[in-house]
């Protein structure tokens, strides 16, 4: 599962990426990052994991007419810095984008790839 982190007024922040079976959809989470947990070599290899989401964004891979959904999984009051929720929002974008380029593809070559090409 891949993530990306960013640093803002010093907290850190990650959008982790990996796809949901039960909601068969693509998962963009939000969450403050954490330190890692040491390795027991010198330095580790990341100094901060994605933590608990407290934002996760649906992304139907399947279904066009399906849009994204932003869940809130918070249960106390919690502030998104301006710049943190508009970069959560460009990965969603992101997202978005790849998944119906793959949608596409894949009706395209559904539509030439039959028996006989019709």
């Amino acid at each position: 599962m891949p993530w990306e982190l960013r640093e803002h007024e010093g907290r850190h922040y990650a959008v982790l990426f990996h796809y949901a079976l039960p909601e068969d959809a693509w998962a963009v989470e939000l969450s403050e990052a954490v330190p890692a947990p040491a390795t027991g070599a010198e330095e580790p290899v990341v100094a901060h994991v994605p933590g608990p989401a407290f934002l996760v964004a649906l992304v139907a891979d399947e279904d066009p007419d399906l849009e994204p959904a932003v869940r809130v999984y918070s249960p106390a009051e919690r502030v998104v810095p301006y710049e943190i929720m508009r970069w959560f929002m460009e990965q969603v974008a992101d997202q978005v984008e790849r998944c119906r380029i793959a949608l596409e593809r894949e009706e395209g070559a559904g539509a030439a790839g039959g028996p006989r090409g019709d």
